[in-house]
């Protein structure tokens, strides 16, 4: 996999697809965006579908290619959906399973077979009374350690997720040391969108996230994997500002290469991001429901590139609010979707950054 990918025209070419290839889920987790089931939606498009989308897809520039749910293990016909994708088509693929019993060596096996360039599990606690209650599914911790075992005795990059909420933030210490102790390559911290299942009342609070920004800066330079953050762009600000008051250093044996996490680029909701339901409805994220057009009745590129939506979120200059004001807009943009979640409007403040723009005080 390129993970230092060029710079390029976002407006044209996203940086990261993700299709939801199933809602199909063993697990309950307290946050989910998907709102999972235990079965797949009859609806969902069908392999034939499946191999149109991947088609599309690569019609944009080396994006990085992801598969979720939902479950993606709980869809028959996904490694022939991955192997299209991989040898047909050339796409660098990644993969989000739900840790189940499905996680087996020769699940994963079969997966490195096919050339997958990564796999990612979710990690909510750095032990299993945290991590479970999260997930909300007794031994999820268990299995996910097993299925993060398998990887390393086959030598498949890890990515660890971890969604940073009022569960775990006093646990998070504990997390960077496990991610560093499996030898991961990215640690990405998402932060909670009230969409789906997630709940206001579980995220953290401005000020608190901006004391784990600072947070993930300092342990950028101590840890040998990078770190990235997701629905929280305005890591991109504080990195900026640490930067400036404390010089990067990569700790010693550092794989770090682009210390923002990949993208050369600030990715944003609709903005170098796009992500395709099970049933092929396309939106700027899977946290902002804001539906832009259905790859049904449109191709993917038409959508992400004609779509009003997608075209107001990459215009900065309509930003409103603080975010509007804020003279990091074209750096960091705020949230859009937690800015939708919580007022109703895409364009408004993200409510869960703390910084006062110049123009304000």
């Amino acid at each position: 996999m390129n993970f230092l990918r060029k710079e390029r025209d976002y407006s044209q070419h996203p940086f990261i697809v993700i299709w939801e290839v199933t809602r199909a889920c063993a697990l309950k987790c307290l946050h989910c965006r998907a709102e999972a089931q235990y079965t797949a939606d009859p609806r969902q498009l069908s392999f034939e579908e499946g191999k149109k989308l991947i088609d599309e897809v690569s019609q944009f520039d080396d994006p990085l290619f992801v598969f979720t749910g939902g479950d993606p293990l709980m869809r028959p016909d996904l490694y022939d959906l991955a192997k299209y994708a991989i040898e047909e088509k050339g796409l660098s693929l990644s993969m989000t399973p739900s840790a189940t019993p499905k996680v087996t060596k020769s699940a994963i096996e079969k997966a490195k077979d096919l050339g997958l360039s990564r796999w990612a599990f979710s990690l909510d606690g750095s032990k299993a009374e945290i991590h479970d209650h999260f997930r909300g599914t007794r031994g999820s911790y268990d299995l996910t350690m097993n299925g993060i075992d398998h990887l390393q005795k086959l030598n498949i990059p890890i990515q660890i997720n971890t969604t940073v909420s009022n569960y775990n933030l006093n646990d998070l210490e504990a997390i960077a040391e496990k991610v560093k102790d499996m030898g991961a390559v990215l640690w990405s911290l998402f932060f909670l969108i009230p969409t789906g299942r997630g709940m206001q009342k579980d995220m953290i609070t401005p000020k608190q996230h901006e004391a784990v920004m600072k947070w993930m800066y300092r342990i950028q330079q101590e840890m040998p994997f990078h770190v990235k953050a997701t629905e929280a762009p305005f890591y991109r600000r504080v990195f900026a500002q640490e930067r400036k008051r404390n010089p990067f250093v990569a700790g010693e044996g550092s794989k770090i290469t682009d210390a923002l996490g990949r993208a050369p680029q600030g990715v944003n909701d609709g903005d170098g991001f796009v992500f395709i339901s099970h049933l092929g409805d396309v939106y700027p994220s899977g946290f902002l429901p804001i539906k832009c057009g259905n790859v049904r009745e449109q191709t993917l590129p038409e959508i992400y590139r004609d779509s009003p939506v997608m075209n107001a979120l990459r215009n900065k200059s309509l930003l409103k609010g603080k975010c509007g004001m804020c003279e990091f807009k074209e750096l960091c943009g705020g949230s859009r979707a937690r800015a939708y979640a919580v007022s109703g409007d895409y364009l408004e403040s993200d409510p869960s950054c703390s910084y006062v723009p110049l123009a304000m005080r």
